[in-house]
C-alpha cells in the first residue's frame, strides 16, 4: 500500500469513525462533545510561544506521562496534549489545569491533519508508547516537525498488524526523530518496523517514574480506618467486564473461609460496567456503592468504586492488589501502582501490554500467578492469612520499581539531544 491508496482508505473510513463515537456518546455523552477537534477544529493559541504537541492515548499513557510533562513544564516549553477519550481529557485536567492546552487528536486523512497542525504550529511532537498514524507521521515530517516516540513498546502482534500496511508506514519509520523503546524485545520489534538503529534507545519504562499523589495515600488510609484495620481487605484494580464474574466468585469462595473479607472493585470504565448478579456472599445489601457515600458497615463485602481517578485510594486502604485485563485476553494493566504502594500483585495469565514488569515482580516473588475463580480465592487466602508473607512480597513489590526508576531523565535528556528541547 502506498501513501495515496491509504489516504484515501482513511477519507472514506472518517465518517465511520466519526459515526462510532456518536454512537458510543449514547453511553458516555462526553464522547460527542467536541467532536469538531477530531477534524482538526481547534483553536489556535490566544499566547504566542514554541509549542510542543504530545499525545497519549488515554488514562494510563497520561498517568506515564506525568513526570515527563512535569520535566517539559518546569523547562519552560508550551505544551498541547492529545488524548482519543474523554477519560483521557479528565485526566489531564485534573493533573495540569490550565497549565497545557488539550484537545482530542485529529482524524488521519490529509485535511484534518494540516487544519490541526496549520492552527497550533508545533516546534515537536512527541507521542507516548505507541500509535502510528501515515498521514499524520508525512505531514510532520513534510514540514521538517521532529518526532518522537517515548516510552515506545511494541507486541509481536501489533508488528504484524503494521506490517500489512508495507511500505507506507515503514517509510515513514525511517524518518523519526527519535524513539526510546521500554525494551530491548520492544528495540528489535522497532527496528524490523523500520525504526533506524541510529535512532533508538532503550529508555525503560516512565510508568517506574510515576509518583504516587500523597494526597490519595492519606484519603485512603482514612478509607481503611473507616473500614476497620482489622479486616482483610482486597483490591480488583481495572477489571473489565469479561472477568468480573470471576472475581466476584473468588470473592464469594473467599467469604467462606474468611467471612469479613473485603472487596473493592474498581472496574476500568465505570462509565460503562454493569456489576453482574451477585453470588451468595450477601447479595446486594452487601454491596456499597462509592458515589452514594454510604457507610461501611461489617456487613458490607464489597465497596464497588464507580468513581474515576480514585485508584490510589482504592490501593492504599487495601492488603493485597489483584490487577485486571488479565484473566481475559485484553493484555493486562499496570501493576506497577500497588508495587509501588508496597501490595502484593496477583495477575492473571494474559499479561502481554507489561511482560517485563510481569516478568522483574514474578521473579521476585512480588507477583502471584492465578488463572481463574478458584486460584485467585485460593491465593487472596493464603496471603490474607499469612502476614510474614503478604508483608515480604510487597517489600519485594516496592523494591523493583526502586530499582528500576531513571526512564523519565533518560528520555528527557534524549529529547534535548535529538529534539533540541530545553530541559532542565
Amino acid at each position: 500500500m502506498n501513501l495515496f491508496s491509504y489516504q484515501w482508505a482513511a477519507r472514506c473510513l472518517a465518517p465511520l469513525a466519526f459515526a462510532l463515537l456518536w454512537w458510543r456518546g449514547r453511553g458516555d455523552p462526553a464522547y460527542r462533545d467536541a467532536l469538531g477537534e477530531r477534524w482538526g477544529n481547534i483553536s489556535p493559541p490566544q499566547t504566542s510561544g514554541q509549542w510542543v504537541w504530545l499525545h497519549a492515548a488515554s488514562v494510563g499513557e497520561v498517568r506515564a506521562a506525568v513526570p515527563l510533562i512535569t520535566g517539559l513544564l518546569a523547562a519552560g516549553h508550551s505544551l498541547h496534549i492529545t488524548t482519543n477519550t474523554p477519560t483521557g481529557r479528565t485526566a489531564v485536567a485534573e493533573q495540569f489545569g490550565n497549565q497545557v492546552r488539550q484537545s482530542y487528536p485529529p482524524f488521519d486523512t490529509p485535511q484534518a491533519v494540516n487544519r490541526f497542525l496549520d492552527r497550533l504550529h508545533p516546534i515537536a511532537a512527541i507521542r507516548v508508547e505507541l500509535e502510528l498514524w501515515p498521514t499524520l507521521l508525512a505531514s510532520l515530517q513534510a514540514r521538517d516537525i521532529p518526532i518522537a516516540l517515548v516510552n515506545a513498546r511494541l507486541s509481536e502482534r501489533s508488528l504484524r498488524r503494521y506490517q500489512r500496511l508495507g511500505g507506507v508506514l515503514s517509510e515513514r519509520m525511517a524518518r523519526i526523530s527519535w524513539v526510546g523503546a521500554q525494551t530491548k524485545a520492544d528495540a528489535d520489534r522497532l527496528i524490523a518496523l523500520g525504526v533506524a538503529h541510529s535512532h533508538l534507545d532503550i529508555t525503560g519504562s516512565l510508568k517506574f517514574d510515576q509518583p504516587i499523589n500523597p494526597e490519595q495515600v492519606s484519603a485512603g488510609q482514612q478509607l481503611r480506618h473507616r473500614i476497620g484495620a482489622e479486616r482483610p481487605v482486597w483490591v480488583a484494580a481495572s477489571v473489565r467486564e469479561g472477568e468480573a464474574q470471576s472475581v466476584l466468585a473468588a470473592h464469594a469462595m473467599l467469604c467462606k473461609r474468611i467471612p469479613d473479607a473485603l472487596l473493592i472493585l474498581v472496574p476500568r470504565h465505570p462509565e460503562r460496567f454493569v456489576l453482574p448478579s451477585l453470588p451468595a456472599y450477601g447479595g446486594a445489601d452487601a454491596v456499597v456503592y462509592r458515589t452514594k457515600a454510604s457507610p461501611i458497615t461489617r456487613a458490607t463485602s464489597i465497596l464497588f468504586a464507580d468513581t474515576m481517578g480514585e485508584l490510589s485510594v482504592f490501593l492504599a486502604a487495601a492488603d493485597i492488589a489483584f490487577v485486571g485485563g488479565s484473566l481475559v485476553a485484553v493484555g493486562g494493566h499496570n501493576p506497577l501502582e500497588p508495587a509501588a504502594l508496597g501490595l502484593p500483585v496477583l495477575m492473571g495469565p494474559h499479561v502481554v501490554n507489561f511482560a517485563q514488569v510481569d516478568r522483574l515482580l514474578g521473579e521476585a516473588g512480588a507477583r502471584y500467578r492465578v488463572v481463574d475463580a478458584r486460584s485467585l480465592a485460593t491465593t487472596l487466602e493464603n496471603l490474607l492469612t499469612d502476614a510474614p508473607a503478604r508483608q515480604a512480597a510487597g517489600v519485594q513489590a516496592q523494591a523493583v520499581v526502586e530499582q528500576h526508576r531513571g526512564a523519565c531523565k533518560k528520555t528527557l535528556t534524549q529529547l534535548t539531544d535529538r529534539l533540541g528541547l530545553i530541559t532542565k
